[in-house]
């Protein structure tokens, strides 16, 4: 008889390919995580885990019953959801992965009032690339992600919240600084600060603008940052450009706010949405996540029609 016990220490293994990992994040002692899982395997007569290899993986016919008991899992998970709903209970465990170049503007502006709104929900907030979430979100390790789509991942749901504007952000002293109308062909330059590899945002900018990078670089050094921030920091010091998110201008010193500028042939978007797995059970969470991000960011943020969205896969 196979027990919602044994499948979530299969899961726990899949997840962290290690015993003794698996039995920490389920909170029981190793030999009992590894005999369970055991039982299981000669309850069915197959193998879940090939222990030859490390680090550890399933077979084949393992992980199509890892997959299903994922499924499980959350569905059993669902029952205690409805009974919530029934009592009209707004109370569980949330846990959301944002990316670097949302989590310091968009945060501030929601996470405050929603945890006030709803005391009994307990929030865990991480900062991840979006490879990491998506991830993440396929291991059962985060309830959502809040990042750019489209995303066009098999079983990964997008729900769309607002679009924010791409826009310039240039030294005082740069040509762009004063000139009136700029276009997109003006920032495929050398002269352009980027983002590191792994951050959408980068990918973004380089869909816009078709800028692949230049050998002759006009900048003091070569550079590609975590944070906006720390771009920003640099143009500021040491010239040249970089993109920046409209959210970005959010509670931006004066000073700073005179190197913003907006492009004159083009409105470029990114699409914000929460992202969350086929399979997810607390559709309740997330529908009060999304209604809060919504109602508390800038209304024009909201009109999907005022520009283009550029994707960046």
């Amino acid at each position: 008889m196979v027990t919602l016990t044994q499948l979530q220490y299969i899961v726990a293994v899949d997840t962290y390919r290690h015993f003794g990992k698996a039995a920490e994040s389920c909170f029981i002692t190793q030999p009992t995580l590894s005999m369970q899982i055991k039982k299981l395997e000669e309850d069915l007569e197959i193998i879940i885990f090939d222990r030859s290899k490390q680090p550890l993986i399933p077979t084949d016919i393992g992980q199509r019953i890892i997959d299903q008991a994922r499924i499980v899992l959350v569905q059993s998970e669902e029952i205690n959801n409805i009974v919530k709903d029934h009592k009209n209970q707004v109370s569980g465990l949330i846990r959301i992965g944002i990316i670097p170049t949302l989590a310091p503007y968009l945060l501030p502006i929601f996470i405050g009032h929603y945890k006030r709104k709803y005391p009994n929900i307990f929030i865990k907030v991480e900062e991840q690339t979006t490879e990491n979430i998506i991830n993440l979100l396929q291991k059962d390790l985060i309830d959502v992600g809040i990042l750019v789509t489209p995303l066009n991942e098999e079983k990964i749901n997008e729900k769309p919240i607002f679009y924010e504007e791409m826009l310039i952000y240039a030294n005082e002293g740069h040509r762009l600084h004063k000139q009136q109308e700029i276009t997109v062909q003006d920032i495929a330059t050398p002269e352009i600060w980027l983002l590191s590899d792994g951050h959408c945002f980068r990918d973004q900018v380089i869909n816009l603008c078709s800028f692949m990078g230049t050998t002759n670089s006009e900048l003091p050094f070569h550079f590609e940052a975590g944070s906006l921030e720390t771009l920003m920091n640099i143009v500021d010091k040491e010239g040249g450009i970089t993109l920046i998110p409209e959210l970005a201008k959010e509670g931006m010193a004066e000073k700073r706010l005179k190197n913003v500028k907006e492009f004159s042939n083009i409105k470029p978007l990114r699409e914000v949405s929460l992202v969350y797995s086929r399979h997810f059970a607390k559709h309740k969470l997330i529908n009060l996540l999304w209604r809060e991000i919504e109602e508390t960011i800038p209304p024009e943020l909201l009109d999907k029609e005022r520009g283009k969205i550029v994707e960046w896969r």
